[in-house]
């Protein structure tokens, strides 16, 4: 049952209100002890020339039904307190029923494209990598749970001067051998070397941009060693996404939309949108607003050119009903830009367009930079943090099977959960040792967690129950849990914000770990078999949160 849909549904015919409008006017108090719902009168009181207080108590009464056990006034709210056996009972149904389905919306509500990860290419995959790679897959998972079809776009960074740079730092100082033996650490260690000497000898910009003009008209050496950087580099980032669990639909990165700004700007010509400004070419936005900048008075094209391309051809392709930009929060402007010179085109599906922007990884409390050097790297992170998991599981529980792939999905879970907890848009230190740790708010204690109620399930075997209701507080406050499950993976989803279901994971662990230390699960009486079913609900959504987190949830730890 729906409880709060009961509470609007005993309201309606009580108040002149539209429906919508009441279930929003609905709260949630923060104190148990005023109840499980609560309706402000107040905003009554002009319509009805009463006092609140007055208002809540006159409608109690006229309230009261079998799923609440209390229907009260208290001042100027009417508090609804749910029938504790009740919502235990229909919740545990549902979620026994359902299982892995909960919480699942059954419809097609169309196509959402996410531009995520897109890392640049001849470089290794840094933690500055890790926030867009793993925020864009929990929303692609998020988004299947409530109906829609997501498509994982790794936008690669494989265009643009900086190969022209590593170009001449490869003919410069590489080898055909060093490449071979490490692609993206000697690729990497050359393109820091080319910014290193350039700062002395400027001159090397010149060549840089030089082998890039090669490169975009054809030049037979530069697209050759071009695509061995681009194919040895991916072939490195796969096996970093493979340890992440994250797969991708396409893999068209910037070089795909090369031969498609030309009829970009060709369209945003006949539509009288460019203007002249110092010898560029521009989109006036208004007064106010930069104006967008299209094509450099060198002649060659921006950023914000091939975005454009790229979103006119999304739309064709995959006819979307939305599509996510997960990337840093430092690129607000440019799709603010986008969004404006799409809608100037004639493109009412720019409203369409969201930009899902994330705060900083920082270590010691400093940016990370690729260009200086100055970057912790992914994979050794993700090893360590695989390491630090294992010492753990030693410690904890030696004689373990198959703990090496528990120890990977708890220590590359954990990288992954810490990521998602931390709301989007903030800032946050990473310090791998309190990440891993398996005690605090950690994707470990979530997973040990979900691994103690497995273990409760098979020492009992299997057992049932008639009645699946509980009347204990402790068994109340897990239940009542696990019944906003669906509204917490809706409120993700609007919000673009896996946090919330890491914070909801968290919560729901501890509300077990309270009743596993308070009530004696495996006594044998008549209620074992609703505590049974109690545990498995419970495993069952923290895997699901899990899950759409992209973290894996071992039955063992």
């Amino acid at each position: 049952m729906d409880f709060k849909q009961k509470v609007v549904e005993l309201l309606k015919p009580e108040l002149d209100l539209p429906v919508e409008k009441i279930a929003a006017l609905i709260e949630r108090p923060k104190n148990d002890s005023m109840g499980d719902y609560a309706f402000p009168a107040f905003i009554l009181a002009k319509q009805l020339k009463k006092n609140p207080a007055m208002i809540a108590s006159e409608l109690a009464p006229k309230l009261q039904d079998e799923a609440f056990s209390k229907v009260e006034a208290v001042g100027p709210y009417v508090n609804f307190f749910i029938n504790h056996e009740m919502l235990v009972a229909d919740t545990l149904k549902t979620v026994l029923t359902e299982k892995g389905d909960y919480g699942q919306v059954h419809a097609s509500l169309g196509n959402v494209p996410i531009d995520m990860s897109s890392p640049n290419i001849a470089k290794p995959m840094s933690m500055g990598h890790l926030r867009s790679t793993v925020i864009g897959n929990s929303l692609s998972k998020i988004y299947a749970k409530v109906g829609y079809k997501p498509i994982k776009i790794n936008y690669l960074g494989d265009y643009g001067t900086q190969f022209g740079k590593l170009i001449v730092a490869y003919k410069k100082w590489g080898n055909e051998d060093d490449v071979k033996k490490d692609p993206i650490n000697n690729l990497f260690k050359y393109y820091v070397r080319f910014h290193q000497e350039a700062e002395e000898n400027p001159e090397l910009d010149d060549e840089g941009r030089l082998w890039f003009k090669k490169l975009e008209e054809g030049d037979p050496e530069a697209t050759e060693l071009w695509q061995w950087f681009r194919s040895v580099s991916l072939e490195e980032f796969k096996r970093i996404y493979d340890e992440l669990g994250v797969t991708f639909d396409s893999y068209n990165g910037e070089a795909f939309f090369n031969d498609k700004m030309d009829p970009v700007i060709q369209e945003l010509k006949d539509k009288h949108l460019l203007t002249e400004s110092r010898g560029a070419q521009v989109v006036e936005l208004g007064e106010d607003e930069n104006p967008a900048l299209i094509v450099k008075s060198d002649g060659t094209s921006i950023y914000l050119t091939r975005d454009l391309a790229a979103a006119e051809w999304r739309m064709n392709e995959y006819n979307f009903k939305k599509i996510l930009y997960v990337v840093g929060n430092e690129q607000a402007e440019h799709f603010k830009q986008l969004k404006k010179v799409l809608k100037k085109m004639g493109h009412d599906w720019a409203d369409d367009i969201y930009h899902v922007p994330f705060g900083l990884i920082t270590q010691g409390g400093k940016k990370l930079s690729t260009r200086k050097g100055n970057v912790v790297f992914l994979d050794q992170v993700l090893k360590e943090a695989v390491s630090l998991a294992k010492e753990q599981i030693e410690t904890k529980n030696p004689s373990l099977a198959n703990k090496d792939q528990v120890a990977h999905d708890v220590g590359v879970g954990a990288v992954i959960f810490h990521d998602l907890k931390n709301d989007r848009l903030d800032n946050f230190d990473f310090d791998l040792a309190e990440v891993v740790r398996f005690e605090g708010d950690t994707g470990p204690y979530v997973q040990y967690t979900n691994a103690r109620a497995q273990s409760i399930l098979r020492k009992v075997g299997d057992v049932t129950s008639d009645s699946l209701a509980l009347s204990d507080e402790w068994a109340f406050s897990v239940a009542k849990e696990i019944s906003y499950f669906p509204q917490v993976v809706e409120k993700a989803a609007e919000r673009f914000e896996p946090s919330v279901i890491a914070k909801y994971a968290l919560s729901l662990a501890k509300k077990f770990n309270k009743y596993y230390a308070n009530v004696r699960i495996l006594d044998e009486d008549d209620q074992l078999g609703a505590r049974i079913a109690l545990v498995k609900a419970v495993s069952i959504v923290l895997t699901e949160a899990l899950d759409l987190l992209g973290v894996k949830a071992p039955s063992e730890m």
